[in-house]
């Protein structure tokens, strides 16, 4: 007997079909004796709807409100399938973040979780019921209703996982697992059996959506197994993320992706001298706009050009903030650029492995493909192109880096 967590996104609910063909899957694992503990996403569309909503009857929601409002969602999604588990004569109960008392911080729309209180899910589980959590959601200090930003339920369901010392965390997603890029881009992507925290926490921020960053990051820490699997075909293998000392074979690079939520800033004439760019960071850092790749040219005149790239739903605020920085110190002007996208290449033996950004220069290079700012980590190596190169891009270096699943009927 084992005691697993499993998580079901919005697509494996997004139908009463579909919660009835959830409920015969964690039926088999319930069958076999083991301890099943589910955590569930909003129906597949019903967090957009929400929001959609929200924007319609204020712009910039109170952010408290906010999240009482999309929260809902899970409220439905649970409650629905624990009515299918006693359907079909599995004895289940629905739970809400606040009854797990999931303890998060007071950031709305974004919270960190600080402590899960496992008791009501351990007294269930003892009695053989199926505890079933909507993910997403927690509880502040000041009992207000708070949610862990888009994709956190794969964050709840990890950080259940580590406080019940389950065996595993099953993902249930609309993909069979990770693979080398994007399916729906290059046709002969492979899947990846094994792939390690790092990888995936990189996969995550480059573009990859199969899990959630902060997920895979509190999963790393916490020592949590997760397995990737898909909610339409439940015998495939999945992905599943690993320490890197389990993995048999660390490929150079084991995969590349596409980000075409990148936009860029850029301020010319900027005074080159200390101080400068910390006042211009720290400002972007108290409004919480996220900073991902910088590049800066010195001039001989004293002055420097600097660029970054934001998330393209902060862009609007963080050009706000540059362009009055700018007024009040007389720095030169702003540009942003939002047909930007960042292709990536990362794996795990970038580590001990020299050549692999030359490789991807010149393939790029090849192609016509301009790179305009380059990042790099030890496992990833990522370029900011135009976005109308996106895929393009992708699919040379997939071939370059030969990710490709055979092509059986190629002679």
């Amino acid at each position: 007997m084992a005691r697993l967590v499993q998580k079901f996104g919005g697509a494996a609910v997004a139908g009463l079909e579909r919660v009835s063909a959830v409920a015969e899957q964690i039926k088999k694992a319930w069958s076999n004796n083991h301890e099943v503990a589910v955590v569930v996403s909003a129906m597949k569309g019903e967090t957009d709807r929400l929001v959609s909503l929200a924007q319609q009857v204020m712009q910039q929601p109170n952010s408290r409100e906010y999240d009482v409002l999309v929260s809902s969602g899970e409220q439905v999604s649970v409650a629905l399938l624990a009515m299918a588990l006693n359907k079909i004569g599995v004895p289940a109960c629905s739970l809400l973040g606040h009854q797990v008392r999931i303890r998060t911080d007071s950031s709305h729309a974004r919270a960190k979780i600080l402590s899960v209180d496992t008791n009501r899910v351990k007294e269930l589980l003892t009695v053989k019921k199926v505890p079933v959590i909507a993910g997403f959601q927690g509880i502040d200090a000041h009992e207000e209703l708070t949610t862990l930003g888009r994709g956190g339920s794969d964050l709840t369901a990890v950080a259940l996982a580590a406080a019940l010392a389950a065996e595993t965390c099953e993902v249930y997603k609309d993909v069979d697992g990770v693979f080398t890029a994007d399916p729906l881009v290059c046709g002969d992507a492979a899947l990846i059996e094994t792939v390690s925290y790092e990888e995936m926490m990189e996969l995550a921020s480059s573009g990859a959506k199969v899990l959630q960053t902060r997920a895979v990051l509190f999963a790393k820490n916490s020592g949590v197994s997760i397995h990737v699997k898909s909610c339409f075909n439940w015998d495939r293998p999945g992905t599943q993320v690993v320490s890197e000392d389990k993995l048999m074979e660390k490929a150079v690079v084991s995969a590349v992706t596409i980000d075409k939520n990148e936009a860029k800033i850029g301020i010319d004439r900027l005074p080159d001298k200390p101080g400068v760019a910390a006042k211009l960071f720290s400002a972007l850092t108290e409004k919480e706009i996220f900073v991902d790749m910088i590049v800066q040219n010195v001039s001989s005149e004293g002055n420097c050009a600097l660029a970054f790239t934001v998330p393209k739903d902060q862009v609007e605020e963080a050009y706000a903030i540059v362009k009055q920085l700018c007024q009040e110190h007389g720095w030169g002007g702003v540009l942003k650029d939002e047909k930007v996208a960042k292709v990536s290449a990362i794996g795990v033996g970038m580590r001990t492995h020299s050549g692999v950004a030359s490789q991807m220069f010149q393939a790029l290079a090849e192609e016509g493909i301009n790179i305009t700012m380059i990042g790099t980590s030890e496992i990833r190596i990522s370029c900011l192109i135009e976005e109308k190169y996106a895929e393009l891009a992708l699919r040379t270096l997939h071939e370059a880096f030969r990710l490709g699943q055979p092509n059986p009927n190629k002679s």
